[in-house]
């Protein structure tokens, strides 16, 4: 078990952080929603009837849509853009899928690779990019879960208001729905820049993210190497 815990240390331990952020948003977001409702004179809403409610699953499935399009429009732009002097990049002249010989598939296999690499045809094919397509069948596996979730709240809101029920098609092209995929898809995306452009210059010490801390800025790691 020990070795178990060191080996995939990082992703347990986010695993860990994402357990204990989703509990904790779980809990704010039940004590906020029964201090607005007590604020309308409306009863106070169970746990379990919260975290299984729509309300909670649009906000969830909001954050999550966005993280997935973000890593997976950086995983393809990664293969064909680069930036110089950035560990997030390959290096200049790099561009592209790469040889059977660089990617170790077909005949240039080792005997330890994944047995999928060996192979051709199709297998090949989807095992070469089932990052892309995981990270790109999640991304819109939860944009369709807040589009649902976010059309059943937004007609329970037109409820109370007195105004009629609108279609999935309506909620989906509103600016509601919009505004609010928006606000997380800009965010991810100026992270995302944001570190490529800091990692030229900036470094910090032991992580794997950053250049060795006495590489040239305009040298990447692997260049350096």
């Amino acid at each position: 078990m020990t070795r178990v815990a060191r080996d995939n240390g990082l992703s347990l331990a986010f695993l860990l952080i994402f357990m204990l952020s989703l509990l904790g948003q779980s809990f704010a977001g039940h004590a906020y929603l029964n201090e607005e409702n007590a604020q309308h004179g409306q009863a106070a809403v169970g746990y379990w009837q919260f975290v299984t409610s729509s309300d909670f699953l649009v906000d969830v499935a909001e954050n999550w849509q966005s993280e997935f399009l973000q890593f997976f429009l950086f995983i393809l732009a990664t293969i064909w853009l680069i930036q110089r002097g950035s560990p997030e990049s390959k290096k200049p002249g790099d561009e592209g899928l790469g040889s059977d010989e660089d990617q170790m598939v077909g005949e240039h296999a080792r005997p330890d690779s994944p047995s999928w690499a060996r192979v051709r045809g199709i297998r090949l094919w989807i095992y070469s990019n089932s990052l892309l397509i995981v990270m790109g069948t999640i991304f819109l596996l939860s944009w369709f879960a807040q589009s649902l979730a976010g059309h059943i709240v937004a007609n329970e809101q037109n409820a109370q208001h007195g105004m009629p029920p609108e279609t999935w098609l309506d909620y989906v092209a509103s600016a509601e729905f919009w505004n609010r995929t928006l606000q997380n898809w800009q965010s991810e995306f100026l992270a995302v820049g944001a570190m490529v452009a800091f990692s030229i210059y900036l470094r910090q010490r032991g992580s794997s993210e950053s250049k060795p801390v006495g590489t040239p800025h305009h040298t990447s790691s692997l260049e350096s190497e």
